[in-house]
């Protein structure tokens, strides 16, 4: 395992603006302990979904059910889903409780955990372990058990080791994926960090 940084607290993941929260978390690290062992990689892609009145959000009018409840939690817990009914994506459900907002985490560099990565990623190249929201969650063993999980736990957490991705290294751009959602399939809450 490598040197731990500052585990984040339930502040951190209380900002009203899931936009704002998206930024903050490019360049943290996500952190996994799994049965098979210890991963880690720092986030460098995430996209922001805004809540009840975002409608490429799962809480879109505010919509209730037993998938989405988890997003109407305290910031600060797991929301992981299941897309096209087999790739696990892992969201940051961030604001105040009932906000509905979350951040998808996109990409991650992997920093820990490379040949337990490269087991589970057989025959994939290192850069493209986890270049994907569905391959975030192959490379660091997040599986839909995660689900619900408080983030200030010991299974998964995300770490602050001071690293502070340059302004100008950060793009912005739309979200991928959600043109159903009309005029917010343009709103440009996709951070992409290229270092």
């Amino acid at each position: 395992m490598m040197a731990s940084g500052r585990k984040l607290v339930r502040a951190d993941y209380a900002d009203p603006r899931s936009v704002r929260a998206a930024r903050f978390f490019l360049g943290k690290v996500l952190c996994v302990q799994a049965p098979d062992g210890y991963a880690e990689g720092v986030m460098i892609e995430t996209e922001a979904y805004g809540g009840r009145r975002d409608a490429a959000s799962h809480a879109f009018g505010n919509r209730r059910t037993a998938r989405t409840e988890i997003m109407f939690a305290p910031g600060g817990v797991a929301y992981v889903y299941l897309c096209y009914g087999m790739h696990r994506l892992f969201n940051i459900v961030t604001g105040p409780v009932d906000s509905a907002q979350a951040v998808l985490v996109r990409a991650v560099k992997i920093t820990a955990g490379h040949e337990l990565v490269r087991k589970r990623r057989v025959g994939v190249a290192e850069k493209d372990w986890a270049s994907g929201p569905g391959r975030v969650c192959a490379a660091l063993g997040i599986e839909m058990h995660h689900n619900r999980h408080d983030l200030l736990g010991e299974t998964i957490w995300i770490e602050d080791r001071g690293i502070v991705p340059p302004a100008r290294q950060v793009k912005r751009t739309p979200r991928i994926g959600v043109d159903y959602a009309g005029v917010w399939a343009l709103k440009p809450w996709r951070f992409v960090w290229s270092p």
